[in-house]
């Protein structure tokens, strides 16, 4: 339990300061101010100062924070106008902006790189798991730890290459062959047409047998340096995050399986518990999940604030003080009610 705990506090505050080194590290690279960049939250517990930044280590280790010079629009006394981040072309403090969710990108393809180093490319076994009572599987004959090695003549080595086979065969008979406790057998099968939602809530009508995932996977090495396999897991579960976001907009998920800081601390236990390499994946994860909705154009956010420095360039002239209040108040009632709707689920599934 004291492992999970531990787990939780470094990947939550881990996940939130590597984005905040992100803005600090842009910021920098400009040659704009910083007035402090945290460790932590709350009371300072110790640190030091170095040109004119304040390092510090605070006393809630979830997260941390960058404190820019000039950030609201004030002057400051230790740093020249120059170095203000107010003063900057809209160009620049964009990137500043930016650079939070970035970082979390990039520190996904960082993990998402270790694994398939460490440890090669999993590929999921085209193992049976269970077979559903009155399906063409089970007519034909399948049984669980049933190992598909072809179809038609064409070898399989995947479960994704399995899906793809016969969903591409329309429906037609398949001859089927099997390894079962070593002995190789052949089994005729014809896929049922059948409708059933995704992971998304969306209808998909596509031919089905009707067996499960039998879970095993190997890992091969990864050829090269296993930087294509990395970008690649990046940008899919980026896409599978944003089409997750655009489903419950459709309500194509129900809103009660929007989750919040109890679930994300229950994700990360179990997968302490499972071992590190669980535990880097689920990491890799929440990290996609916080860049996409730091990006979301709600102006208390990175992504709002982007928003606010592209009109600036496009108009040529900031956006009003009037309208970024009103703008922020909404944001403020936004994120409030999104995060009160998903500690309600969190709580509500923990006395389920």
């Amino acid at each position: 339990m004291l492992t999970s705990a531990i787990a939780i506090i470094l990947v939550l505050g881990g996940l939130i300061f590597f984005h905040e080194l992100g803005h600090f590290a842009v910021a920098r690279l400009f040659g704009m101010g910083v007035k402090a960049f945290s460790l932590g939250f709350g009371p300072k517990l110790g640190g030091f100062t170095r040109n004119r930044t304040n390092y510090k280590l605070s006393a809630i280790p979830l997260g941390g924070y960058v404190q820019l010079a000039g950030e609201q629009g004030d002057e400051e006394e230790d740093f020249p106008d120059n170095q203000l981040f107010s003063k900057r072309p809209a160009w620049q403090r964009l990137c500043v902006v930016a650079a939070g969710p970035i970082f979390n990108f990039l520190l996904a393809f960082l993990i998402y790189w270790v694994l398939a180093l460490s440890q090669g490319q999993g590929i999921v076994l085209p193992t049976v798991g269970g077979v559903l009572p009155d399906s063409p599987a089970h007519s034909a004959g399948f049984q669980k730890n049933d190992l598909i090695q072809s179809i038609d003549g064409a070898p399989i080595t995947s479960w994704s290459e399995m899906v793809e086979t016969i969903r591409d065969s329309e429906g037609k008979t398949l001859a089927v062959a099997i390894d079962r406790n070593s002995e190789k057998l052949t089994l005729k099968v014809t896929p049922l047409v059948n409708t059933f939602k995704n992971l998304f809530g969306e209808s998909v009508t596509v031919p089905m047998v009707g067996i499960n995932q039998g879970g095993k996977i190997i890992f091969k090495p990864v050829d090269g340096l296993g930087i294509k396999i990395a970008l690649y897991q990046t940008w899919t579960m980026s896409k599978i995050v944003v089409k997750g976001f655009v489903s419950i907009i459709e309500r194509l998920i129900p809103m009660e399986q929007i989750g919040g800081p109890i679930m994300l601390a229950q994700m990360v236990h179990q997968s302490a518990q499972s071992g590190l390499f669980d535990l880097l994946g689920i990491v890799a994860l929440i990290s996609v999940n916080l860049a996409i909705i730091n990006l979301l154009p709600i102006p208390v956010l990175d992504g709002g604030h982007i928003v606010y420095f592209v009109l600036e360039m496009i108009f040529r002239r900031p956006i009003s003080d009037k309208w970024k209040a009103a703008a922020t108040r909404v944001g403020v009632l936004i994120l409030l009610a999104l995060m009160s709707l998903a500690i309600f689920n969190d709580v509500r599934r923990l006395l389920s």
